[in-house]
């Protein structure tokens, strides 16, 4: 049975397009152009084009699946296998945003780690970032959702300075055009896909949108502003640099902040960093607000107490990731987690939904 939300709770439809769009503006978009270039190397992207495209078929899906059901993904496991089994499918979704959030945190701590402050302690950023999400979450659905919208708004002034990449690009490097095979392409594409998941939150606050019909635009919308700003600062970093550095860039957009030069800072990457804290911000709030709320919902504990919880293990898991190594390792199976839960399950999902649509109709 789905839970009813009240009306004051609820978000205005064009709301989802800073809920969707701040999710995939994350910490991928630092370092994507390596993965993808690897494989589609000038034609990196079309790789990222072609990702982008595919996202919309997904989030028609998403909302056919929310439609039927009239509810989220717990009310849509419900309809197709029953209570108690749609119960356990929906708690494997605890951990899949428990480890996103994980990733997120740990790969930004990693960044301020490389590039700013090398002793700084991953255990007391986590400590001091988990304070203020509990803070944030506490405060409710509408808050974290305001938290998107700033997190996204305020650092949007960051992409103004790749302006000072231009001067320097050779475009000619996108050339020749359609020269890598098409098998390539959508490897790049598989790549790409793995720093665009995050808009299938959707599915796990869809019942606190209001007149969800409307919201459609803004999720499809949201997703081609994601696509062109991935697509935009891919063409700057093939431009920007040799197809040899661009392989061995860990940070590409980092590195391309290095050229900019201002009269108040000399190190304009760290400004570019700290500015990041509120990008990544509402991604570690909406997915420990989403895990929080499956518990809720599946073993009816307060959802205060599950944030806390979350935090707790958080705070604990995260300090054994202590070398590039396991960061890598975590970064690579969060992706193929997102990519799973994103192209094959979402589908398979709503096949079954119209299976059992027709069943029950009979």
């Amino acid at each position: 049975m789905q839970e009813q939300i009240p009306e004051e709770f609820k978000i205005s439809p064009s709301l989802v397009y800073f809920m969707v769009a701040s999710m995939q503006v994350g910490i991928g978009i630092l370092g994507y152009q390596r993965s993808v270039t690897k494989y589609s190397y000038q034609d990196a992207w079309i790789s990222v084009l072609l990702a982008g495209l595919l996202l919309h078929i997904i989030v028609w899906m998403i909302y056919k699946i929310a439609e039927e059901v009239n509810g989220d993904i717990v009310t849509a496991h419900e309809y197709v296998v029953g209570k108690i089994v749609g119960k356990i499918i929906s708690s494997l979704f605890i951990p899949y945003f428990f480890i996103y959030a994980l990733t997120v945190l740990r790969s930004y701590i990693e960044v301020i780690q490389v590039w700013m402050f090398p002793e700084v302690s991953t255990f007391w950023f986590t400590f001091a970032f988990m304070i203020l999400c509990i803070y944030i979450i506490y405060g409710g659905f509408r808050v974290v959702v305001g938290i998107a919208f700033f997190g996204l708004v305020i650092p949007s002034y960051l992409f103004l300075t790749f302006g000072y990449n231009i001067k320097y690009a050779d475009f000619s490097h996108l050339l020749p055009i359609f020269d890598t095979s098409i098998k390539n392409i959508i490897l790049g594409s598989y790549q790409m896909s793995l720093t665009l998941v995050g808009f299938e939150i959707i599915l796990f606050f869809y019942p606190f949108i209001k007149e969800p019909q409307k919201s459609k635009k803004w999720a499809h919308f949201a997703l081609l502003t994601s696509t062109l700003l991935y697509t935009g600062l891919m063409i700057l970093a093939i431009a920007y640099f040799s197809e040899l550095k661009i392989e061995k860039s860990i940070w590409a957009t980092l590195t391309m902040w290095k050229i900019v030069q201002l009269p108040f800072v000399e190190r304009f990457e760290y400004i570019g960093i700290a500015s990041w804290n509120l990008v990544i911000l509402p991604n570690v709030c909406v997915s420990i607000w989403v895990a929080s709320r499956l518990i809720k919902r599946i073993f009816h504990l307060k959802h205060r107490n599950g944030v806390v919880i979350i935090a707790l293990f958080m705070l604990i898991i995260i300090s054994f990731i202590d070398t590039r190594e396991k960061i890598n390792v975590l970064n690579n199976f969060t992706g193929k987690m997102g990519f799973g839960f994103t192209f094959i399950y979402i589908p398979l999902l709503y096949i079954c939904i119209m299976i059992a649509k027709k069943v029950k109709e009979k």
